[in-house]
């Protein structure tokens, strides 16, 4: 299986939180699973840091960099054919953070691990 980590799942499992499920741990774990960190949640982290509303333990590029090392995420730049994935999207989510990862795993056929409602209505493949 090929995940999308959600913006807050990642920080959840960096955490060590409660709040993820024991599924998405479970497959999160999995070796033989590829998991992918969007440079929209980097952006997204960055963005809340900044206006204070994400404190974190270190400075972003250190806080993201080596958590993505240490749990052997890997980076998914944003790619043009991703965004054009937009205008298909019904309008349920106003966040343009959540409505990118969606695009992304649309484009990229990847799974999106995410607690979030919304974006579970959408068209693409999620699970929690």
């Amino acid at each position: 299986m090929r995940l999308l980590l959600d913006t807050c799942t990642f920080l959840w499992i960096v955490g060590d939180e409660p709040a993820l499920s024991a599924r998405a741990r479970a497959l999160f774990a999995r070796a033989d699973h590829e998991v992918f960190l969007s440079v929209v949640s980097v952006w997204e982290i960055v963005v809340k840091h900044q206006l204070g509303r994400l404190p974190l333990p270190a400075p972003p590029r250190a806080f993201v960099s080596g958590h993505r090392e240490r749990h052997r995420i890997a980076a998914l730049p944003l790619e043009e054919d991703a965004i054009f994935q937009l205008p298909a999207l019904p309008d349920r989510h106003k966040d343009p953070f959540d409505r990118m990862l969606v695009c992304q795993a649309v484009h990229h056929g990847l799974t999106l691990l995410t607690p979030d409602p919304l974006i579970q209505q959408y068209p693409v493949a999620h699970t929690w």
